[in-house]
């Protein structure tokens, strides 16, 4: 624990030191400095989380310093460490780390690299601040400055119109959440007089049923209205149906973004808040049906999606979307240790896939088409094993009968099968949701797997490979290459793959017991349900191999469609019609949303500039007041003549007055 200090601030100064010192200490020593502090970091993690799970540990709080007294409003800068905590500060350096040695291979050519680095680990501070905080304010803090630091990354080629939009997008889409988290936070501490959140876990029990409040006059449960505001900031944060459509947008930034704040961390903030604030959700029924029903929703919808999508990216984004789906619902059916289980094994395997992703794309001179992919597995043989831990992880490739599976399989499934023992109807939707998503799972993963690294190579049909080699297809005739053949990608960028891979195949196996079955590893962290995980284990042979059958199926007909019957797809997808259209164009919300908000608010915006600010402001305003001057000195430069005579009229008239003011007052 005295660690805990250097843990959170050493990327702090690390990103100080590259994003002020570039110029001084140049390209090299800013990434090694950001790097070396990432891996110190995630070095003095490691041990604090084993001490959990050995039981060495214990929850502690370290003081940083005095922060605000302001009448009933004080609290302090302290950093809350428990096996929450823990479980978080793991996740969060270890990805980043090796995103940041991921990134000196795929950024070498990148001009602004300090830059990069730098926003990178000042992102990396901001998360850690958020999960060590000790009160809703600081909690706030760094809330907000994963947001800023998420624009900075999404944004970084600004140069790129459509990367700009996109880190806009992101921007104000999380502010629409982070107002209802605002007001979720105003709301408990004018209920409980207190920010801290121990203090607000304490007497959130009491508070189930007994304390209402009226709006709009309606007798709303003060629980209930609490939990709901602070839920909208989750569903901003954390890309849930509604407040989703900043995340797949996102992937305009570079991959190893993505990898970090698009897998394995921002995202996952909206699950560790609820999972934090647990014992508040509890006394809010109502609010966890809520979070149970959008869980599951997103869950299906961002599965579908993934099914249509050609960019490996964005297969990999709803990928994403659809996995804090099953977390939310995990943690609304009050199962938050499965939800951190998944939290913890889905931050391995999506980072995999994600910097995977991101090593065929460096082969494939930056093309992101699926389509123009096709037998790679023979040519960056490293990747595409990588990818296939990846893939059978996230899929729940295992079996349960000699309880040995890849990381998905124990902590998606254990969402699962949680989800139909607690046994109500939003419960069994939540079931019922998450086993045809786990099919949707299946089919789309295997369907990038087979799109990349199986069939005939289609590469030089890509406008990239074509610029890259100056051949178009005629040209190459036979040779479908091009002449040009994809390279494995440098050993900076294959060793975080290694590492890895090692927790997407072996996270769940070592850790399931201490998630799932202990209650003293949690250690009062969560609001531990052990009647619930109890159930879990006794649910029927059908539930329980639920998961096991839709996989096998998704792989069956994504091999079907991609590699024995490739018309199959296209012809589906033309029976199909409107349907098909639909949810490749993500069943429409960006243009109900362009429909809804954006144009009447650009409308609104014209109209109050044209009319309001230039009509109205402007004209009685500054270019009022500009005129006034104007016409003032065009009549005082008339006075100033310049003949003799017109001074003397002008003293004569001045005297003659002043003698009558004095005269007749």
């Amino acid at each position: 624990m005295d660690f805990i200090t250097v843990i959170v601030f050493a990327p702090l100064l690390a990103a100080i030191i590259a994003g002020l010192g570039n110029r001084a200490i140049g390209n090299v020593p800013a990434k090694v400095v950001t790097t070396g502090a990432l891996f110190l970091s995630c070095a003095l993690s490691w041990p604090i989380f084993i001490g959990f799970l050995t039981g060495s540990e214990t929850a502690s709080v370290v003081p940083v310093l005095k922060w605000v007294e302001s009448g009933r409003l004080t609290f302090d800068w302290a950093l809350r460490v428990d096996t929450l905590t823990a479980i978080m500060l793991v996740v969060i350096t270890s990805v980043s780390a090796l995103v940041h040695l991921y990134s000196w291979g795929y950024m070498e050519e990148d001009p602004d690299q300090p830059r990069f680095f730098a926003y990178l680990s000042l992102f990396t501070f901001a998360m850690l601040m958020l999960v060590t905080a000790d009160n809703l304010v600081q909690m706030f803090f760094g809330w907000e400055g994963v947001g800023l630091a998420s624009y900075l990354l999404i944004g970084f080629w600004f140069k790129k119109p459509s990367a700009g939009a996109a880190a806009i997008k992101a921007f104000v889409v999380n502010r629409v959440g982070d107002l209802g988290f605002m007001l979720g936070i105003f709301g408990t501490f004018l209920v409980f007089q207190t920010t801290s959140i121990p203090a607000i876990l304490e007497a959130a029990p009491a508070m189930q049923g007994v304390s209402h409040i009226t709006f709009m006059g309606m007798r709303l449960d003060t629980m209930t209205v609490l939990c709901l505001l602070l839920f909208i900031g989750a569903m901003g944060k954390s890309a849930q149906l509604g407040l989703h459509t900043w995340l797949p947008d996102a992937m305009e930034g570079p991959t190893p973004v993505s990898a970090l704040i698009h897998a394995a961390t921002m995202v996952t903030a909206g699950v560790f808040m609820v999972c934090r604030l647990s014992p508040m959700f509890e006394a809010a029924p109502v609010a966890l049906g809520v979070v149970t029903f959008i869980g599951a929703a997103t869950c299906i919808f961002a599965a579908t999606v993934g099914t249509t999508q050609w960019d490996i990216k964005r297969v990999i984004a709803y990928s994403t979307c659809s996995q804090l789906g099953y977390m939310f619902f995990a943690a609304g059916v009050g199962a938050y240790g499965p939800a951190m289980f998944h939290l913890f094994t889905h931050a391995f395997f999506k980072a995999l896939l994600f910097l995977g992703a991101g090593s065929v794309i460096h082969a494939m001179h930056h093309e992101q088409d699926m389509r123009y992919y096709g037998g790679l597995r023979k040519e960056i043989p490293f990747t595409f094993w990588a990818m296939m831990a990846g893939t059978l992880a996230i899929t729940g490739v295992g079996i349960y009968d000699l309880h040995v599976g890849f990381a998905g399989f124990w902590s998606k499934d254990a969402i699962i099968e949680v989800a139909f023992a607690k046994g109500s109807e939003v419960g069994l939707f939540a079931f019922w949701m998450g086993v045809f998503a786990a099919l949707l799972t299946s089919f789309y993963s295997w369907r990038l797997m087979f799109l990349t690294f199986w069939g005939k190579p289609r590469w030089i049909e890509s406008e990239h490979i074509q610029h890259s080699v100056h051949k178009t297809p005629e040209q190459a005739g036979e040779d479908k290459t091009g002449g040009y053949h994809p390279h494995e990608s440098p050993w900076v960028m294959l060793v975080p793959l290694a590492v890895l891979s090692v927790g997407a195949v072996l996270a769940g196996q070592l850790f399931a017991g201490s998630f799932l079955d202990s209650a003293d590893f949690w250690a009062g962290s969560i609001a531990y349900n052990e009647q619930l995980m109890h159930a879990m284990h006794n649910v029927p042979w059908l539930v329980k191999y639920a998961a096991f059958f839709v996989m096998v199926t998704g792989f069956v007909f994504a091999w079907y469609g991609y590699i024995k019957n490739t018309r199959f797809p296209g012809m589906v997808a033309e029976q199909l019609g409107p349907i098909y259209r639909f949810v490749y164009r993500k069943w429409m919300f960006d243009e109900l949303y362009d429909i809804v908000f954006v144009k009447p608010s650009f409308w609104l915006g014209r109209v109050f500039w044209q009319r309001g600010d230039i009509g109205v402001v402007d004209r009685f305003g500054p270019d009022g007041a500009a005129w006034v001057v104007e016409k003032g000195a065009g009549l005082a430069k008339k006075v100033q003549s310049g003949y003799l005579y017109s001074y003397a009229l002008i003293m004569l008239l001045g005297l003659v007055a002043a003698i009558s003011w004095v005269i007749f007052s």
